[in-house]
């Protein structure tokens, strides 16, 4: 019989534990003091333009005009899809990818090339053979602490892709949600920031670094891209959530942002340890690449293990994650996502030892 609760490592988001609850309760009472007017008013399809310039300023070092404020990072994502790619267009995907891009680039009735990934990010050597092939419209890219594979994309790799986009014509995604929440390692620079020739469209989201439920991220890029997206925003749904982005505003201002980005990677560093411990105590045979920040770890496991038949297995046992196919245009069937964002850290080797056990629950069914 399965245990009463289930130790999740699948879905990608933060226990409520480590929510900014009382930061962001005072951010809203102070945005509804001091911008009740714009926060509960329609905007433009840019957003908050305070919010606007200080994503700009602080985050990026460019003008304001080359940010646009969004519901998520995905409806930027979902935007730039739909308005930037074609049915027959060739777009670069990493491999393994988040699942929910596959998703949105297959409805565009584009042609997937898969690139795979290494320990420091996209094959370039692999990406410049698919280059060769035909001429690529986009590729999208998840720079740091992976999702799902936990990797970073090395400053060599970063400077390359760009040399490339210019060379080829074509336009780097660069979905880099997870930029903040490092714990290890120095900060790489963007690629935005190394683009001379106006070829990436760089995407991140506050989801992560405030919560997931306050729903705003953002798109950087050149003006004419920048102001075409806004537009087509605001074609859809108006303006973003004003009174979202008037709390986030708040938060980042007042320097609460700053001090919930601390706490929130002190934390999940404590659960990346103990999931990186307890995959060697109890899993050895696992191979990971050991996340810098962020929150996934992806797991490849021994050729005769199939990761669905695990994750049935796992239901009994009381604990979940996701099979690698789902974030995979084919293959996968060994891997698996484990998301330690979820799990405190003294739960994490008890979830472990029931994945161990589900493993050896399969192995013995496949040789029995």
């Amino acid at each position: 019989m399965a245990p009463a609760d289930v130790i999740s490592f699948a879905r990608g988001a933060p226990s409520a534990d480590i929510l900014p609850a009382a930061a962001a309760r005072d951010a809203a009472a102070r945005a509804l003091e001091n911008d009740w007017q714009r926060a509960l008013s329609y905007g433009t399809g840019r957003g908050h333009p305070e919010l606007c310039e200080w994503i700009a300023t602080e985050l990026h070092g460019i003008d304001s005009d080359r940010v646009m404020v969004t519901n998520g990072s995905m409806e930027a994502a979902a935007l730039l899809f739909r308005y930037m790619v074609e049915p027959g267009d060739r777009v670069i995907v990493e491999q393994p990818s988040y699942d929910r891009t596959l998703l949105l680039l297959g409805r565009t009735g584009a042609e997937l090339v898969p690139v795979r990934l290494e320990a420091d990010g996209i094959d370039t050597d692999m990406l410049e053979v698919a280059l060769s092939g035909g001429p690529v419209k986009l590729a999208h890219v998840i720079p740091n602490f992976h999702n799902p594979a936990g990797c970073t994309l090395s400053n060599a790799k970063r400077e390359r892709l760009v040399e490339l986009a210019g060379e080829h014509g074509f336009t780097i995604f660069e979905d880099d949600p997870y930029r903040l929440i490092r714990f290890a390692g120095e900060p790489h620079p963007t690629m935005l920031s190394l683009d001379d020739g106006e070829r990436v469209i760089h995407a991140s989201s506050f989801s992560k670094t405030v919560s997931p439920g306050v729903r705003v991220g953002y798109v950087a890029g050149a003006p004419e891209p920048i102001a075409t997206l806004a537009k087509r925003g605001s074609e859809h749904y108006i303006s973003p959530n004003m009174l979202a982005e008037s709390v986030v505003l708040e938060l980042c201002r007042s320097g609460a942002l700053s001090e919930n980005v601390e706490f929130v990677n002190g934390a999940l560093r404590g659960r990346r340890d103990a999931l990186v411990t307890a995959l060697r105590e109890r899993i050895p045979e696992a191979e990971f690449v050991v996340p810098e920040g962020g929150y996934f770890l992806w797991l490849t496991l021994a050729d005769d293990v199939d990761t669905g038949a695990l994750l049935e297995a796992a239901r009994g046992h009381g604990v979940a994650f996701v099979a690698g196919p789902d974030f995979m245009l084919e293959g996968g069937t060994s891997s698996l996502r484990l998301s330690f964002a979820s799990v405190p850290a003294e739960r994490v080797d008890e979830g472990i030892e029931r994945l161990a056990a589900a493993l050896a629950d399969v192995r013995s069914a496949t040789f029995a």
